[in-house]
């Protein structure tokens, strides 16, 4: 995995956005998105909200995807493989760059067809715990005209990710305004971000 992980680092570090095209393996991919799926014929997934646990609201006028939080308490195989990942990651991440985090929160994300999210950043001004974004694809034989980009906004440009499976993209969260593309078909990740508590 560290390999994978300098892969992530150094584009995050050339380019402020960090992108792994393989982050996720191809058989861990499978069955998150096998998870998501059953989520979905379950109706487990709650409508996405806006604004930290004080001020949270519904806003389908900003963002109309639908989440659903993982956790180890769920006792799920592929969580909990897919949280082991993660615990390596912030290791190597904290011994090679100093970061110091201290912790993650992740949820299942599908924006369904029509659905988006406009240009935000997510940190919330009350609350700074979040270090860095992180989002893992689980979309297969993605084909540019399904649209649902992510889109980065840097100071003079934008940059175009489109959500091709096993894909991870990381970058700071209180730093680039980006956006979700409107999608012309579901779209599947794994979203979430990096803390300092």
């Amino acid at each position: 995995m560290e390999k994978i992980f300098d892969v992530l680092i150094d584009s995050f570090v050339e380019h402020e956005v960090g992108i792994a095209n393989h982050f996720l393996s191809v058989s861990l991919a499978a069955h998150l998105k096998e998870n998501l799926v059953h989520l979905i014929r379950q109706e487990e997934l709650l409508p996405a909200k806006i604004g930290n646990n004080e001020t949270s609201h519904e806003d389908n006028q900003i963002r109309s995807d639908v989440i659903y939080w993982l956790d180890r308490k769920h006792e799920n195989q592929y969580e909990n493989e897919f949280l082991d990942v993660m615990d390596r990651f912030v290791v190597y991440l904290n011994s090679t760059c100093y970061t110091g985090i201290t912790g993650y929160e992740f949820h299942y994300t599908l924006y369904e067809k029509g659905a988006y999210y406009k240009k935000h950043i997510d940190q919330f001004q009350s609350n700074g715990s979040r270090k860095f974004s992180m989002v893992m694809y689980l979309n297969e034989n993605w084909m540019a005209t399904d649209g649902g980009e992510l889109c980065i906004h840097h100071e003079n440009t934008q940059q175009h990710i489109s959500p091709e499976n096993r894909k991870g993209v990381f970058f700071k969260s209180d730093e680039l305004e980006h956006e979700v593309l409107m999608t012309s078909v579901p779209r599947m990740s794994i979203t979430g971000w990096l803390k300092i508590n």
